[in-house]
């Protein structure tokens, strides 16, 4: 079973993920409300992946990924945001981003779990 960390200030929206990952067969997971919050949680897990906002308080989301590619640079973070626009998924791939799922459009979730199972089977 593969450990998950969803990292976003709303709580529908971590409902929202928490569910669809579950119909996928992924148990194990993680929320945090914040930036700093997804940086103490990863830290202390080391989850296999991490979705994660960039609009949150304390530490946003391109900051917090920062920290967690900086603590660990095999972190596998994808980037949910409703602000993608084209900056925002350039900075966050630079940054270290596998991947950047454009809200409320989360088709390619599947996809990026998908890939997660096969490069860890």
């Amino acid at each position: 079973m593969r450990t998950i960390l969803i990292a976003d200030d709303s709580t529908f929206m971590r409902r929202f993920l928490k569910r669809k990952i579950q119909q996928h067969g992924h148990l194990d997971i993680v929320e945090a409300t914040d930036g700093q919050k997804a940086i103490e949680a990863y830290k202390q897990i080391r989850p296999d992946i991490v979705f994660l906002d960039i609009t949150m308080p304390n530490v946003n989301g391109l900051t917090a990924l920062k920290e967690i590619i900086a603590f660990d640079l095999k972190a596998k973070v994808v980037m949910c945001s409703a602000m993608g626009t084209e900056s925002n998924v350039i900075e966050a791939l630079q940054l270290g981003a596998i991947d950047f799922i454009v809200k409320p459009n989360f088709e390619s979730l599947v996809n990026v779990l998908d890939k997660l199972d096969s490069n860890t089977e």
